[in-house]
């Protein structure tokens, strides 16, 4: 079981994440909606994994990525974006990101992403 933190400005797609990563047997520690609240949440939580939307307000995921990995270059990161985002996705990857899933996700896909990088 890991401990997780969902990142997303959209409270729908957390409480969605959140759904599916308790029905696999995973713990949600902390939630944020900008990738400046998920850089402090991943400081005091200390998360197994993040899941971290790309396009959000005040840091978008790319660069929260590039500060979290900074400070902990263990940090496990999963990027979780749109469709036609594909460039961002490339980005993520070089900034750190293990994995990325397609929204809308599938509890199989993000189960089979988490298997992959932990």
């Amino acid at each position: 079981m890991a401990k997780v933190l969902v990142t997303d400005d959209a409270a729908f797609m957390r409480m969605h994440l959140k759904n599916i990563l308790k029905k696999i047997g995973h713990e949600v520690v902390g939630e944020a909606e900008d990738g400046q609240e998920a850089i402090e949440k991943y400081r005091e939580l200390q998360p197994d994994l993040v899941t971290m939307d790309i396009t959000m307000p005040i840091m978008n995921g790319i660069e929260a990525i590039k500060i979290i990995k900074n400070e902990d270059p263990n940090a496990t990161v999963i990027i979780c974006s749109a469709m036609g985002q594909q460039q961002m996705v490339v980005e993520s990857i070089q900034a750190g990101a293990k994995d990325f899933i397609i929204k809308p996700f599938s509890d199989e896909r993000v189960e089979e992403a988490i298997q992959k990088v932990l």
